[in-house]
């Protein structure tokens, strides 16, 4: 008797333990990333230390900041070196940020492809590209020609915006060009939600007037004090779960937290706080 009802109650846990397991292994986890730029200065003076801080956070996903096509590397490190000390961790790279033109584009995608990144995103349009109108339009059709070399090393390109593109000139919105010249198969843009509100735009009223463009989300908070600073993600003005709430029309696939600088936090506390913020969020 002792020994069937040892075999009942084995029996009963094993059935309740199957039922508990599926739900479990159902469960997904979050994938949140960091645009590198936010701890630049900590990667300057200890990048395996910085780095190896980040994955006890909690980040699993990266966006580089530190490419260099003079030498083809990644903060010091070729791309597949780079790559693998990220894979390592447990934060593998996604997307990278470089300033190039056409002449570098082959090098930085090949460069990007090698590493493992998805996309390349062209992170900041230099004054002499959008003096006037006219200059927004040359700058969206060379994205083309990038986006074309980008797609033939299985990678795509993008545009990430700050607040000068929503400025008014000659009765049109420097953005909105940039958008509507370029080709979806070719260019994706990374829409810098504090950048967008410090333009004067709601991120998800801009998300909807062009769905689909928006691959990935800089996701980056304002101070509520009439300064707009910037601020750990979670303690400012803006409101990520409306614009979580359309990342399907917008066309996300990945997001990262970043910060350009800093007032009452350490980067890596900062970066700490967001992450905690986003991955307790309900919307995320």
């Amino acid at each position: 008797m002792a020994s069937r009802r040892n075999f009942l109650k084995t029996s009963a846990a094993f059935a309740a333990g199957s039922m508990v397991l599926p739900m479990y292994s159902c469960t997904k986890e979050k994938t949140i990333g960091l645009q590198l730029y936010t701890v630049r200065d900590k990667i300057k003076n200890d990048l395996d230390g910085t780095l190896n801080r980040l994955a006890e956070i909690g980040y699993n996903s990266m966006e580089a900041a530190g490419y260099n096509a003079a030498d083809n590397t990644f903060y010091g490190m070729k791309p597949k070196e780079f790559a693998a000390k990220l894979n390592s961790l447990g934060m593998p790279l996604h997307s990278s940020h470089t300033v190039f033109e056409l002449n570098l584009a082959e090098k930085v995608c090949a460069g990007a492809a090698e590493a493992g990144s998805q996309f390349v995103i062209y992170p900041y349009l230099p004054d002499n590209f959008r003096k006037n109108i006219d200059g927004y339009k040359a700058t969206a059709e060379k994205f083309n020609k990038m986006g074309e070399i980008a797609n033939k090393h299985g990678i795509r390109f993008g545009y990430h915006n700050h607040a000068f593109e929503f400025e008014k000139m000659e009765g049109k919105i420097g953005m909105d060009v940039l958008i509507e010249e370029t080709d979806p198969s070719l260019v994706t843009f990374e829409i810098d939600l504090y950048w967008v509100t410090k333009g004067g735009y709601d991120p998800v009223d801009y998300i909807l007037k062009y769905p689909g463009r928006f691959e990935l989300y800089h996701v980056k908070d304002m101070v509520k004090t009439d300064d707009m600073f910037f601020a750990p993600v979670g303690t400012g003005r803006i409101d990520f779960e409306k614009i979580f709430a359309i990342k399907e029309q917008a066309g996300m696939k990945y997001f990262f937290v970043e910060q350009d600088r800093f007032r009452e936090y350490d980067a890596l506390e900062s970066v700490e706080t967001s992450f905690n913020y986003l991955n307790n969020a309900s919307f995320v």
